[in-house]
């Protein structure tokens, strides 16, 4: 080899003190005088020929690594200035700027269409400005109406309102009889949110909830199983009208909501998903079309539809399938996060009415009797015949008020009997109806007889089903 690469050779000799590695002044450069000027060994630096390697450092030296500094704004100080004098302030001053400009600005300042100097030109001017404050007033109002801050989500009552203007322009041929038109409305609006939610979603966790004597109940299922439940108990309005039962062969005579639900769930092959969604729908417009066509003639009125256990009229089974359509429908909303409102006033108040109407006769269910409970010196009232009543006044949209008579399911409701007041809002009444709120927590305001007014409510309550 050649004595350059000689050279540029490194020898056992050439490491520092201790054989420790390459770091800065750990070896000393080998090459002749007249090569490169390599770094010496320094006195006290460790590593060299009298430092000792790694084992100490100089007491009387700082160490050759720092130790992490703590920041500035950890601390109570103030904030260093600029390096430079050049640099900019940290916080931007307003620029000077003459009053018809900033008059000018106001525009673009409502629609915050200004830069952030120009802002705050304009907002340490109107502090002196009256005149420019009250301009600017007005037009931050203007754009206030221009981009008012509602919800993304349509009204409720949106469907409604626009099938009643344009049924006011041209009234259809077949119209949707009133009694009918709330089970119409809440199973679009069903079947609006099912549109919108994702496979998955269809298998989100829900929780029917309902009232089963003297306390709550419930049911674990899925969206999909809820609107199973819903094709189920609709199908004993398409069989009182003479269409197909959703549930085959596998339906007994005259079951139950809760039976024909289970078997439907038992004979279901797979868990339900998106697909059940289809019969449910085109079953919601078989009834809706048929309703409609059959209108409002004596043979719909004498129809009854079997619930098991007890009937409707077709009038009130269809908008008692309409409450139950918009309570489940919250209970999906609820699952999959999405937000839902109340019926329309009109719908919610047919709601409230039938549920008014046939507490009497939860109430005398709930006694076991229609006489009322021994021991209290009352009697049993004949048919038609004024009662002891409650009041019970439902407040806010499709409120009312509704007397019920107490010992007799026969009996009128009196005013001049009126022994007990309850106060409620409607939309609360419904959740109280259909079990989702205890009946100890529902009433707003009570008067009166606290033993008839408790035996209301939880007659209320127990109204509600599986």
């Amino acid at each position: 080899m050649n004595d350059a690469g000689d050279a540029d050779r490194f020898e056992p000799g050439d490491y520092g003190s201790g054989g420790r590695g390459f770091g800065p002044g750990g070896f000393e450069d080998r090459h002749g005088e007249g090569g490169r000027t390599g770094r010496q060994w320094e006195p006290g630096v460790p590593g060299g020929p009298d430092g000792g390697g790694d084992d100490g450092e100089d007491p009387e030296r700082p160490p050759r690594i720092p130790m992490p500094r703590s920041s500035v704004e950890d601390g109570d100080g103030p904030l260093p200035a600029p390096d430079n004098p050049g640099d900019p302030a940290p916080r931007s001053v307003p620029p000077v700027l003459a009053h018809p400009v900033l008059k000018s600005l106001l525009g673009a300042w409502a629609l915050a269409a200004c830069s952030p100097e120009e802002a705050a030109a304009v907002a340490e001017h109107l502090g002196a400005c009256g005149s420019c404050a009250e301009e600017a007033l007005r037009l931050r109002e203007a754009v206030g109406l221009l981009h008012p801050q509602d919800s993304l989500d349509l009204d409720p009552a949106l469907r409604t309102r626009v099938l009643d203007s344009c049924l006011d322009r041209r009234p259809p041929r077949i119209p949707v009889p009133g009694w009918a038109a709330a089970y119409d409305a809440e199973t679009a609006r069903l079947d609006a949110l099912l549109q919108d939610i994702g496979d998955a979603e269809w298998h989100a966790p829900v929780r029917l909830r309902w009232f089963d004597g003297e306390g709550p109940a419930s049911r674990r299922t899925t969206v999909a199983g809820v609107i199973a439940h819903l094709l189920s108990v609709d199908g004993l309005v398409a069989v009182a009208l003479g269409l197909d039962d959703p549930l085959g062969d596998t339906a007994a005579p005259g079951p139950s909501p809760r039976s024909r639900t289970e078997a439907y769930w038992r004979t279901a092959r797979f868990p339900p998903g998106r697909s059940v969604r289809t019969p449910w729908r085109e079953q919601t417009h078989d009834l809706v079309r048929t309703v409609s066509f059959a209108g409002g003639g004596t043979g719909s009125a004498r129809l009854a539809v079997s619930y098991g256990d007890f009937e409707l009229p077709l009038h009130d089974a269809m908008v008692d399938r309409a409450f139950e359509c918009w309570v489940h429908a919250e209970d999906i909303a609820e699952a999959v996060d999405y937000p839902y409102g109340p019926p329309a006033p009109r719908h919610l108040h047919r709601m409230i009415d039938l549920a008014a109407r046939v507490l009497p006769a939860a109430l005398a269910q709930r006694r076991g009797t229609c006489a009322p409970p021994p021991g209290r010196g009352r009697h049993l009232v004949a048919a038609g015949t004024p009662g002891r009543s409650l009041r019970l006044e439902i407040e806010g949209s499709g409120g009312g008020e509704w007397l019920i008579p107490l010992d007799s399911p026969a009996a009128v409701g009196s005013a001049e009997l009126e022994v007990a007041h309850v106060a409620l809002d409607g939309v609360e009444f419904c959740r109280l109806a259909a079990g989702h709120v205890p009946p100890a927590d529902a009433a707003v305001g009570q008067v009166g007889d606290k033993e008839a007014i408790r035996d209301v409510l939880f007659a209320a309550a127990s109204l509600s089903r599986l």
